[in-house]
């Protein structure tokens, strides 16, 4: 804002009017009591009592930045999506980073996934892919995922985090140890946000112009080059400066080092998902890159910091329900669970009209039939019907973005918590990260950092929680299981009893 413009500003209360005194209450002489009619007072006071709305309930520690994705690869035969329509065209979008399961309080460098959403605002309406920095998550159903939360966040009689809550949910689940040992990696502790990958984590479905339906996995490759923490160092920086990913981000772009990423895809057709030895559609699992290698499509470029957080990062709010047309869903339970939960959750935080707030406002032409509500902040569609269909407007719909049908797989409605068709093999995965894609320096940082996590586990099922978490490792690799058994000074024998007794039961 120019100086020039500056001089004209006046001091005004919410509603326009002008005031002239901004520190002082009015009162009756210099030491009486205060009057009521200081509106100014209760206006400041009333408005300051409300000034936070509620934090997210995981994800409430992050920053964002705005920036632009630009297509450099012609992906057409897979999807009809306006926003890969063409080589070189560009589309603006806003991302936001986040630790998951501590408070707006946290520090930055916790043992924790990273959040990674992006709002996409194209002309088909905003596009929210909404991931993490990790490829798979902790489980497969979103019938577990406030219970799996509870035991990241406080414990119940002393409210602080309790180590023996995380272990024993994660022992008494064996799906979670893919992402466990991500967690307890160095990749659990990255280097701020500009030198992660991020991953759209689920499948989802691709639809060309011809209906013909692929499934997809969405991947960000940092073009920073990954780099984390060890434990030691990102204890450190807790203290040293507890916002140091927020830091680095906004200096990164204020200094104009725009950080990037690549956006790959892995296509999966249906038949080979029928085909496929693992369930494609198992948020625990990663699809071989052998098999399904990436393909490229564009680039994302980070550069723009929002010029006020609560207005652009903390109002912001993400959905994987908001796909366009050409982008679809799947049969992931955990998505279907988030299609609910999320817009949900936003309606509870921010209002029923929680899209209207600028930051999540879709830029083109928005047309529908909901009126009312908390906050409604535009015209509320004036005199317009505000029913559908009816003879006075234009509004129609547009068989364009009708999706093609999926068959499924059955029509039997059950809760399939059975083995068979390789769902509860959760160990074969895990043991290849250890194996192949770890090298020894990540194999010892690994069982460093478990070694230490699982010593907090207490109390008198200390014992039967280890020894069953144990079991897990054995399962994925004998050698880590061993190298963590010794580091936590267990008896080998005792752990091989136990599994032999599963096994017979």
């Amino acid at each position: 804002m120019s100086n020039e413009k500056n001089k004209d500003r006046k001091l005004t209360s919410a509603s326009g009017r002008p005031y002239v005194e901004n520190e002082n209450s009015l009162s009756a002489g210099p030491r009486g009591p205060l009057l009521l009619q200081d509106f100014i007072l209760h206006e400041k006071m009333a408005h300051f009592n409300r000034e936070r709305i509620p934090e997210r309930v995981v994800h409430a520690k992050g920053t964002g930045a705005f920036g632009t994705f630009t297509v450099t690869h012609d992906i057409s035969k897979y999807t009809k999506a306006k926003i890969f329509n063409k080589i070189g065209k560009q589309t603006k979008l806003l991302l936001r980073f986040s630790t998951v399961g501590g408070e707006k309080g946290s520090a930055d460098t916790e043992r924790d996934p990273r959040g990674f959403a992006i709002k996409f605002y194209t002309e088909d309406g905003n596009w929210d892919l909404v991931g993490n920095n990790t490829p798979v998550f902790f489980i497969k159903d979103a019938k577990k995922f406030s219970d799996f939360i509870h035991t990241q966040k406080r414990d119940p009689r002393t409210n602080c985090k309790n180590p023996t809550m995380m272990w024993d949910f994660w022992s008494l689940n064996p799906e979670s140890l893919h992402q466990v040992m991500i967690l307890m990696s160095d990749r659990g502790t990255p280097h701020g946000y500009r030198h992660m990958d991020g991953f759209g984590s689920h499948t989802f479905s691709l639809i060309n112009a011809k209906d013909q339906l692929v499934w997809v996995k969405f991947h960000f490759k940092n073009m920073q080059g990954i780099k984390n923490f060890t434990n030691d160092e990102a204890a450190a920086m807790k203290g040293i400066d507890p916002d140091f990913a927020q830091r680095d981000l906004v200096t990164a772009i204020d200094n104009k080092d725009f950080p990037k990423w690549a956006l790959k895809i892995q296509v999966m057709t249906q038949e080979q998902a029928k085909q496929s030895p693992f369930n494609p559609f198992d948020l625990t699992k990663v699809w071989p890159h052998g098999d399904f290698p990436l393909i490229d499509v564009g680039v994302m470029e980070l550069n723009e910091v929002p010029k006020n957080y609560f207005a652009q990062v903390e109002q912001s709010a993400f959905a994987p329900a908001h796909v366009v047309a050409g982008i679809g869903y799947s049969p992931d339970k955990m998505l279907q669970g988030r299609l609910l939960s999320y817009p949900d959750a936003h309606r509870y935080r921010l209002g029923v009209n929680y899209e209207q707030i600028p930051v999540n406002k879709c830029p083109y032409m928005v047309n529908n039939y909901e009126r009312d509500g908390h906050m409604r902040i535009d015209g509320n569609g004036e005199d317009a019907p505000n029913y559908f269909p009816n003879s006075f407007d234009d509004i129609s719909v547009d068989n364009v973005y009708k999706e093609p049908p999926v068959a499924l797989d059955s029509i039997t409605a059950d809760w399939y918590d059975r083995n068979g068709l390789g769902e509860n093999d959760h160990y074969t995965q895990p043991g290849l990260l250890f194996t192949k894609a770890m090298n020894d320096y990540d194999r010892h940082n690994l069982v460093s950092n478990i070694v230490g996590a699982m010593s907090g586990i207490a109390g008198e099922k200390k014992d039967l929680i280890i020894d069953r978490q144990l079991c897990h490792f054995f399962r994925a690799n004998a050698n880590l299981g061993m190298a963590i058994a010794n580091g936590l000074g267990v008896d080998i024998d005792k752990v091989m009893a136990a599994m032999k007794h599963e096994a017979a039961v």
